[in-house]
C-alpha cells in the first residue's frame, strides 16, 4: 500500500495489491496524490537508485507494491520536506535497516546548507556545481538553457530544486530532436499560467496575519496542481492522444 511516513494509507493503495505493475499503472496510482509526476520522473528516480523495479526478459519494468510505496515516500519527502535525493536515499536506507529516524528539517537552502526563514515558505535550493553534477550536463548547456529562460538562477546565484526537474525534461525532449530554443513557447505559457495563479493568491500572501500567509502557500500549491492538470488535458486534446 501507499503509506505516509507516519503509516497512514495514501490514495490509490488498493490498486497496488494485484501483483506486478507496469510503469503506466504505477503512474496512474501515484497521480492520485502526485498529479505532477511523470514517467520521466519515475525513470529518473530509478536511475538515481531510489527504486529498483524488476525487469521482464524483454526489458520491461515491473513494479511491486513495495516499489510503489517507496516511490510514494520519495515524492512525499520531496514535496513536503524539500529534501535532496541524497538525504532521501539515506533516510530510506535507514528505514530498510529498521532504524526509526525523524525527517530532517530543511528550510531555505544555499549551496546545500539549510537556512531557516520563519516568514516565508521553505524552498529547497541547490548550487550551480551541484545542479551540473546531478543533471550530468556541462556549463555550456546550462548557459544555453538560461539564455532561453528555461532555467533561471535566483538572486543569490543558486537554483530552486525544480531546476533539476526542468533539466531532466529538457534532456529527455532533446532525445526526440526538440532543442532548447524550441521550448521558449512552453516557458512563456508557463509564465502566463504562473502569473494567473499569482493574481489570485497575491492578496493572501501580502496579508499581515501569518496564518493567512500560510494559507496562501497552500492555495498556490492547489492552484498550481489544477493548472498542470488543465495544461496536460489541453495538450492531450490538441494532439488527440491520451497519456498513460
Amino acid at each position: 500500500m501507499l503509506r505516509t511516513p507516519s503509516g497512514g494509507a495514501g490514495h490509490g493503495a488498493a490498486a497496488t495489491d494485484n501483483g506486478p505493475m507496469s510503469i503506466g499503472t504505477v503512474l496512474n496510482v501515484l497521480r492520485e496524490e502526485f498529479p505532477e509526476v511523470t514517467v520521466s520522473k519515475i525513470r529518473f528516480l530509478e536511475s538515481e537508485g531510489l527504486i529498483e523495479p524488476q525487469r521482464t526478459p524483454s526489458g520491461y519494468r515491473k513494479f511491486t507494491a513495495d516499489d510503489v510505496e517507496r516511490l510514494g515516500h520519495v515524492l512525499r519527502m520531496q514535496r513536503d520536506h524539500y529534501l535532496p535525493l541524497k538525504v532521501i536515499r539515506e533516510h530510506l536506507d535507514a528505514m530498510g535497516r529498521g532504524e526509526a529516524l525523524p525527517l530532517p528539517s530543511v528550510g531555505r537552502q544555499r549551496d546545500g546548507e539549510a537556512l531557516s526563514d520563519p516568514e516565508g515558505p521553505t524552498v529547497a535550493r541547490i548550487g550551480r556545481a551541484e545542479l551540473l553534477a546531478a543533471a550530468e550536463i556541462g556549463e555550456q548547456e546550462l548557459d544555453e538553457w538560461e539564455s532561453y529562460g528555461l532555467i533561471t538562477p535566483l538572486l543569490d546565484g543558486v537554483y530552486d530544486a525544480e531546476a533539476l526537474t526542468v533539466a531532466g525534461l529538457v534532456l529527455e525532449l532533446g532525445r526526440f530532436g526538440i532543442e532548447p530554443r524550441h521550448l521558449r513557447a512552453v516557458k512563456a505559457a508557463a509564465d502566463r499560467e504562473a502569473g494567473l495563479v499569482d493574481q489570485v493568491v497575491a492578496p493572501l500572501r501580502l496579508h499581515r496575519n501569518p496564518q493567512t500567509r500560510a494559507h496562501a502557500q497552500a492555495r498556490t500549491r492547489e492552484l498550481a496542481g489544477l493548472a498542470v492538470k488543465l495544461h496536460a488535458a489541453l495538450v492531450q486534446s490538441a494532439l488527440g492522444v491520451r497519456l498513460p
